[in-house]
């Protein structure tokens, strides 16, 4: 059934009862991974781009794109981001958000497929672990995707985890309700999870099976080794062959090159000089693995709760990427080491790396990777070589299973160093340990592309071989015919999505404002104090502080020391029980603005002059600038004669110019706000205006970054302009004020 509700109108907010209603009809309307279009030479305001692909219908440019006609070249690689909220009523929001900045690859944690899960519970809201999986939160994700790509004109890829001892099952129903790409590596399982090692495998087998016959992109989880291990950057050579590993296991079982994605992450971040020991290892990468995508991740193994230093790191990783390609960029929230993936972060993270590799763009041409300098042709070398190394001791001791028993992975020392610290599994052990079974001798297969033996008479291996498909049998399997793809829905009584929209249902009812960071309405502020005391104090007080803000489950979240002595800043999140009514809010008109013909024809007919200056002790310049030359925009533009007196101006030089000059404005611009100077040199200019005679003939004008309209007329002034001010606000004010007071 292809979806029947209306396109998403980007001034309304999506409708997440309509997206529920009918739900149990709905099928995607695609399948399989999509790569985003390359356009080389893509021409966007002034500029030509070499790396960027086709722009989105509709989105949001990143902040500086307003000096640049608003344009948002995309990248030409996928970008991904990660959604954890743990509720689909939520999470779709979110990717909304995430998809007008230019995701499309949206990951899904704590949704469905999750690593966590012992079995396909259907209609169940919980796995081991909390783990949501439910096939109506994946089929309602999936729909609202759908609608979402409409929006922004580009497909998206819906990804979540084939792992567990779930697997075969999970990979069965990512392709019936259109999931385009998975995790999916038995490593991780046994390694990370204890599941039995042969159970883990076999699981895999039948899972990337189903997962190539549907078109979902797999992605491996190697990377999870640097994020384990004591010291990630000794992991590098293991990383190659756990690499090595899934992808030719995937593609013995029938998974196509094409399909298969390598999930890297450089091993370091600063202070470690990261970028030279990362690049080899990211050479070696795709030297050994070029013919399979590669999926780069921002480091999280070094990740505290500062979001500036994971931001650095992650624009540090994102150069490797452009140097050394990479065809979907993650972006794991750079707020993952405090445990709060909001999001605003999620978005914060796709635009750090739009930003990164619009800005790198074609890079490669002018700054090229000196493979022949000895220092870096011997590590990339030296790296293949110790992965190699591994790769033949591991054989030689038996194979991958004899391997992990004698803990040869994850390893702090850069093999063939060790240091006994490595994760080791029994072989016959873990969990589902002893669950394989013989097929029987009448077993046939649920569901079409299911892997191994299928105990069927000649002439029914599948289409794809030109013959009849197994399931002719019984009349069609789900991955034959979608009418028979099953809908169940939430059992929980309380916590299903149905409850939860009846719980909120007034505030999107009344369009009731509350702070939120994660669910709806959940009330959750952040708040940044600097104390000057030390660490503990200062986290004991921020605490108290919120309290006293009427914040309750006050938690600090971040601390940086900025003195042992001296002081801490502090990052506070607390719930604020406050409901705002839109309809009690005053909202002020935006100010008119004149057509540039208007304007120019007042200045002319009058042939109005302006003297301007930053006064006080003030040596700021650039606001100033910015409203009054004609290079940007400023009063200049429109005829405006202006006399500019520079920084640091005593307010009565500036009151005398202005009567020497015969001009009817004056601008001052005040940044410098200690001990109120900003309003006592406000108060200065009106006081002297009024006492030379000239207050009536003169326009006053005040701005700079503390300044509001309210204030500076509240100090004397005609008017006050702040944060935001362009030339034409100023000039539009002049006129209608002049006009008005018949000037």
């Amino acid at each position: 059934m292809s979806d029947r509700l209306p396109p998403l109108d980007p001034c309304v907010k999506m409708d997440i009862q309509s997206l529920l209603d009918g739900l149990e009809q709905y099928r995607p309307r695609r399948h399989g991974w999509t790569w985003r279009t390359a356009v080389p030479g893509q021409k966007m305001y002034e500029f030509t781009y070499h790396e960027t692909s086709e722009p989105l219908k509709q989105s949001v440019p990143l902040p500086a794109a307003h000096y640049f006609d608003n344009i948002d070249p995309q990248p030409d690689c996928v970008v991904t981001t990660e959604i954890a909220s743990g509720r689909p009523e939520d999470d779709i929001r979110r990717m909304r958000m995430a998809a007008w900045h230019g995701a499309d690859h949206i990951m899904v944690i704590r949704t469905a497929g999750q690593s966590h899960i012992d079995g396909l519970l259907e209609g169940t809201p919980e796995g081991v672990g909390g783990i949501a999986v439910t096939r109506k939160q994946c089929r309602l994700t999936r729909r609202a995707l759908d609608l979402i790509e409409d929006e922004v004109g580009r497909p998206i890829n819906y990804h979540s985890y084939v792992s567990g001892v779930a697997g075969p099952e999970i990979a069965v129903m990512f392709a019936e309700e259109g999931v385009n790409g998975a995790h999916q590596d038995p490593q991780y399982n046994v390694l990370y999870r204890n599941i039995n090692m042969y159970r883990s495998f076999v699981d895999a087998a039948v899972a990337k099976h189903v997962m190539a016959a549907a078109g979902i992109l797999q992605i491996d989880g190697a990377h999870n080794a640097n994020a384990t291990a004591v010291r990630a950057w000794k992991v590098m050579p293991e990383l190659l062959v756990q690499h090595a590993i899934n992808c030719a296991y995937s593609r013995s079982v029938g998974m196509p090159a094409e399909q298969i994605a390598l999930s890297t992450v450089p091993p370091d971040a600063p202070p470690a000089p990261c970028m030279r020991m990362d690049l080899p290892y990211a050479i070696a990468l795709r030297d050994l693995f070029g013919e399979y995508k590669m999926r780069a991740q921002q480091n999280t193994r070094y990740m505290e709760a500062d979001g500036r230093e994971a931001t650095v790191s992650h624009v540090l990783n994102l150069m490797i990427s452009r140097l050394t390609s990479a065809d979907i960029q993650s972006t794991i929230t750079p707020d993952e080491g405090r445990n709060v993936p909001w999001h605003y972060n999620n978005v914060a993270a796709i635009n750090t790396a739009k930003q990164s590799l619009v800005g790198m763009d074609g890079l490669r041409e002018v700054v090229r990777i000196d493979r022949e300098n000895p220092e870096l042709k011997d590590r990339v070398r030296e790296l293949k070589e110790r992965a190699v190394l591994f790769l033949e001791a591991m054989i030689a001791d038996g194979g991958y299973f004899a391997g992990v028993e004698d803990a040869y992975f994850v390893d702090s020392g850069e093999y063939p160093e060790t240091h006994d610290d490595g994760i080791a599994r029994d072989s016959q052990g873990g969990v589902a340990e002893g669950t394989i079974v013989p097929r029987a001798d009448d077993y046939m297969a649920p569901v079409c592309h299911h892997f191994g033996e299928n105990h069927l008479p000649e002439g029914f291996r599948g289409r794809a071989f030109g013959e009849a498909a197994p399931c002719d049998l019984i009349g069609g399997c789900t991955l034959c015919d979608d009418s028979k793809v099953p809908f169940v829905d939430e059992l929980d009584p309380e916590d299903n999505m149905n409850a939860r929209l009846a719980a909120t249902a007034e505030m999107r009812e009344r369009g009731l404002i509350k702070p939120e960071v994660e669910w709806a309405g959940d009330g959750i502020v952040a708040v940044t104090m600097f104390l000057p005391v030390s660490d503990r104090i200062a986290e004991a007080a921020a605490l108290e502080i919120g309290r006293s803000m009427n914040l309750s489950d006050c938690e600090v979240i971040n601390r940086q020391v900025m003195h042992p002595a001296e002081g801490t800043l502090i990052e506070l999140k607390g719930r604020l029980d406050v409901t705002i009514d839109p309809a009690t809010l005053v909202i002020p008109d935006l100010p008119e603005v004149l057509t540039d013909e208007e304007i120019r024809d007042f200045v002319h007919e009058r042939g109005l002059k302006a003297v301007a200056a930053t006064v006080g002790e003030d040596e700021h310049s650039v606001g100033m600038r910015e409203i009054i030359d004609i290079k940007h925009g400023g009063l200049e533009k429109w005829g405006f004669g202006v006399t500019y007196l520079g920084t640091s101006v005593p307010v009565e030089k500036v009151l005398d110019a202005a009567i020497e000059h015969a001009a009817s404005i004056v601008l001052i611009s005040t940044i410098i706000t200690h001990g109120d100077m900003h309003r006592r040199n406000m108060e200065k200019l009106a006081d002297l205006a009024a006492e030379k005679g000239v207050r009536d003939k003169l326009i006053l004008i005040a701005g700079g970054t503390q300044v509001t309209d309210e204030l500076a007329c509240s100090w004397g002034m005609d008017a006050g302009f702040g944060r935001k001010t362009h030339g034409i606000d100023v000039a539009s004010f002049v006129v209608k004020t002049m006009r008005e007071r018949g000037m």
